[in-house]
């Protein structure tokens, strides 16, 4: 991966429940009007099997605040997470089509 590449990614690293880092490219958060914070995710792999075996997924997860930490759950409530899926998909989807406008 490119220097230049990483210096446009904000990146995330996510410690799960057996202590192990994972990387993740944020693509976008969002803040509802109830005051609940989500974000949209895509990871990063060093290997490139890895890379082939992705099935390119975007991880929808719910920023969650204890005790001054912050921790990232799982949307457990299918319809939240529909809600919250349709938005990002399409923000993503006005993003990107706007990104690749501009180089061409």
């Amino acid at each position: 991966m490119s220097d230049e590449l990483n210096m446009d990614m904000d990146i995330v690293s996510v410690v799960d429940d057996d202590g192990i880092e994972h990387l993740f490219e944020e693509l976008d958060r969002i803040e509802t009007d109830d005051g609940n914070r989500y974000v949209a995710l895509l990871p990063i792999y060093d290997d490139e099997v890895e890379i082939l075996d992705d099935d390119g997924d975007v991880l929808i997860l719910k920023v969650m605040e204890e005790d001054g930490e912050t921790f990232l759950v799982q949307i457990e409530d299918e319809k939240e997470f529909n809600e919250i899926g349709n938005i990002f998909e399409d923000r993503l989807i006005e993003k990107y089509e706007a990104e690749d406008s501009i180089k061409e």
